[in-house]
């Protein structure tokens, strides 16, 4: 079991250390997750991605929301295995 904390604890500290300190564009999510830039659309279009915001006519997405995104996503996953 403390393998399995020490992976998922190594895991968030890779993902923090990916994550800047700034808002993050849609160039920075489609890099940040390794999927065409056209996905991240689709994602804000169909509201299934991380929570983005607009700046006028600019998406940005602040880390912090990130970051819970994808901490939805490992327990989503956690709970149907």
């Amino acid at each position: 079991m403390s393998r399995i904390r020490s992976a998922q604890s190594d895991q968030d500290t890779a993902l923090h250390s990916v994550l800047p300190d700034r808002y993050l564009t849609t160039d920075d999510i489609a890099e940040i997750f390794d999927v065409p830039i056209e996905t991240v659309y689709q994602w804000r279009r169909k509201r299934t991605g991380p929570p983005g915001f607009r700046i006028g006519k600019h998406v940005r997405y602040d880390p912090a929301e990130v970051r819970a995104y994808v901490a939805q996503l490992k327990n989503v996953d956690r709970a149907a295995a």
